[in-house]
């Protein structure tokens, strides 16, 4: 396997950035695969839950693959990440394309959900390690700066895709083309990412500041057998599951709380809280992350646990009384549940070093995805059953929102229990001058 590209001297590391955001844009599609859910149930005759299944799988092969692919985008490099990444994804929609076009559905689903889905995952991690190493004084930012990318995506990404299908039709033709375009358009971006990425020197800093390659380093298979590992784990999982629970019935949420006020929440309102509920996701990402810079890590999940519990509160409490307070603390958890993700591998940074951080990061984002089973089962299993029990409006979630709040108070908890790494898990550091690129250039 070839080397990862190391800069030139006189590389500048802000070219780095956007590397990775070439890579998190594309890949932040997935938000939007709600777009061609009615059309493809109109043209090949699908219910909702069957239009759902290629996301799901992406979701699913995306904790999956980052969880088992990352010591080798550790080992050889972000490039050959990035390329990875690409074709999957890129594969994934051409393999889609036909599967529309032939009216085959399990073609999609192989398609976008398991070959994109594995594109998803190492693409997400591919840049990790290697900003932080680019940012050794500023991590979260840079982290955060990719990792917006991601959950802005589908800000590009709806409006694009609803054109096309406007444009070539929403039968399986125009779909298929959709798709086609969709696969193609995305190859040629990230690619921009592919030639722009490169690895720091290793010799020498790359910016004023503490080195990148100073202080604790952690290997993955050390780190998954300490504790700090297993309350991050459990700090990120709550975390998500608080935000994603409001994020993945927003729409019917904010009608419900206010169904019996004098003025009910029109479609068209929902579909605008959606939308600043993904902004609120997107901004949280890197304000957040930037800020953790300044106040630390720990504190900073202490802010997105400890708010965020109080703040589901005062929705249980006081939700239903005032669409501004509602729509206020639903922007505020959903910045939190975007900053808890931007945040979390200058975490990593600081408890295990830059040693394997990428492959540390995919294994811990397999709470990701037990996250995105647990928060949406959780709001919509128990809103079901208070239904059929005769409640609506508001009273359907004030169950599931008391559970939320326990679930973040698990999280601030575990979050006050991490503790500085013990030396019996640390390697050796690296001598001067060492060739160490291959450990460290995700």
């Amino acid at each position: 396997m070839s080397s990862p590209p190391v800069a030139p001297r006189g590389w500048s590391r802000w070219l780095v950035p956007p590397a990775a955001l070439s890579v998190h844009l594309s890949i932040g599609q997935a938000y939007a695969w709600s777009v061609f859910k009615p059309p493809l149930e109109s043209a090949l005759g699908l219910d909702g839950t069957q239009s759902a299944l290629p996301f799901q799988l992406a979701i699913v092969m995306l904790g999956l693959s980052a969880a088992f692919g990352g010591t080798l985008v550790e080992r050889n490099g972000p490039r050959w990440a990035m390329t990875v990444a690409l074709i999957c994804f890129s594969s994934g929609f051409l393999i889609s394309a036909l599967g529309a076009q032939t009216e085959q559905y399990w073609l999609i689903v192989l398609g976008y959900g398991f070959v994109g889905g594995i594109g998803l995952g190492i693409g997400y991690i591919s840049p990790v390690s290697t900003l932080i190493k680019w940012f050794p004084d500023r991590p979260g930012m840079a982290t955060g700066i990719a990792i917006m990318g991601f959950g802005g995506g589908a800000l590009i990404a709806s409006p694009w895709s609803a054109q096309m299908l406007e444009s070539f039709g929403s039968d399986h033709s125009g779909i298929a083309l959709a798709f086609l375009v969709h696969g193609l358009s995305y190859a040629v971006f990230m690619t921009l990412g592919v030639l722009l990425v490169r690895v720091p020197r290793t010799e020498k800093p790359v910016a004023s500041g503490p080195s990148a390659f100073e202080g604790v380093q952690v290997s993955a298979r050390s780190a998954v057998r300490t504790p700090q590992f297993w309350c991050l784990w459990l700090v990120l999982c709550m975390n998500v599951t608080a935000g994603i629970g409001i994020l993945e019935k927003a729409a019917p949420m904010i009608t419900d709380f206010f169904a019996d006020s004098s003025t009910p929440v029109s479609a068209s309102a929902a579909a605008g809280f959606v939308a600043l509920l993904s902004a609120a996701n997107m901004a949280g990402r890197i304000g957040w992350s930037s800020t953790s810079d300044l106040i630390g890590r720990k504190n900073i999940y202490r802010v997105y646990l400890g708010v965020g519990a109080v703040t589901y509160l005062i929705i249980a409490l006081f939700g239903d009384s005032s669409k501004p307070l509602f729509v206020l603390c639903a922007l505020v958890i959903l910045s939190f549940y975007g900053g808890g993700f931007a945040t979390i591998p200058a975490y990593l940074k600081d408890l295990f070093g830059t040693y394997e951080v990428g492959a540390i990061h995919g294994r811990l984002l397999t709470a990701w995805s037990t996250a995105g089973v647990l928060g949406p089962l959780i709001v919509n299993w128990i809103a079901d059953r208070q239904e059929e029990a005769g409640k609506h409006g508001s009273s359907l979630y004030g169950l599931s929102f008391s559970i939320m709040i326990g679930l973040l108070v698990v999280g601030f908890v575990a979050n006050e229990l991490v503790r500085p790494v013990h030396s019996k898990h640390h390697v050796p550091a690296p001598k001067e001058g060492a060739d160490v690129d291959r450990h460290q250039s995700a």
